[in-house]
């Protein structure tokens, strides 16, 4: 098979992440608005190459005024930094259906490379017709190499928001029909 275009499907795409809360608890989000293009051979998925864009004003961990508080400068600063970007720079299979998936990560105005861990969760065709493709992914990051150092030291010592953010996300892709794509080719041409 050939590389083609690929366009995340944000219905069924979530991007949800996890910190403790006064070192006991954990606080779950998610990311509402992701938008972002695959590059893609299902045959040499360690050929891949895209990019992605999270909308930071979209996160939502189910409680307005701790969601208003992460949104603010003490954290992601989502009305001057509305974008948190991921750039593919490389692919590694690491046996079976495991694969290491390494770009570059902007959070606010700091990049640092990172890598999640990939599982393709399987390709198939829709009921539309369309081909389409899932990926499950994991990782963690230390929020304060991204510049969200904000915290309060707790009485019984320790913080009360931990550094440690776990990722999870689960991706949608659908082939960008070749019609379409040689259409839009023709037409920026």
């Amino acid at each position: 098979m050939a590389t083609t275009t690929w366009n995340l499907d944000s219905a069924h795409t979530d991007v949800i992440f996890a910190a403790k809360h006064m070192m006991v608890t954990t606080v779950r989000g998610k990311f509402a608005t992701v938008t972002g293009t695959l590059e893609l051979d299902p045959e040499n998925p360690a050929a891949a190459h895209g990019s992605f864009t999270v909308k930071a004003p979209s996160l939502n961990t189910g409680v307005e005024q701790r969601d208003g508080h992460l949104r603010s400068a003490d954290f992601f600063d989502a009305d001057n930094y509305p974008d948190i970007t991921f750039v593919i720079t490389g692919v590694t299979h690491k046996g079976g259906d495991d694969y290491q998936v390494t770009g570059d990560l902007t959070v606010k105005d700091v990049t640092k490379a990172f890598t999640f861990d990939v599982e393709p969760e399987g390709f198939y065709t829709s009921m539309g017709g369309a081909r389409r493709a899932g990926f499950h992914a994991t990782a963690k990051l230390n929020r304060e190499e991204f510049g969200l150092t904000w915290n309060v030291a707790l009485e019984t010592g320790g913080w009360l928001v931990g550094k440690d953010i776990k990722l999870e996300i689960d991706l949608a892709v659908e082939e960008v029909a070749p019609v379409a794509a040689e259409a839009g080719a023709a037409a920026a041409g």
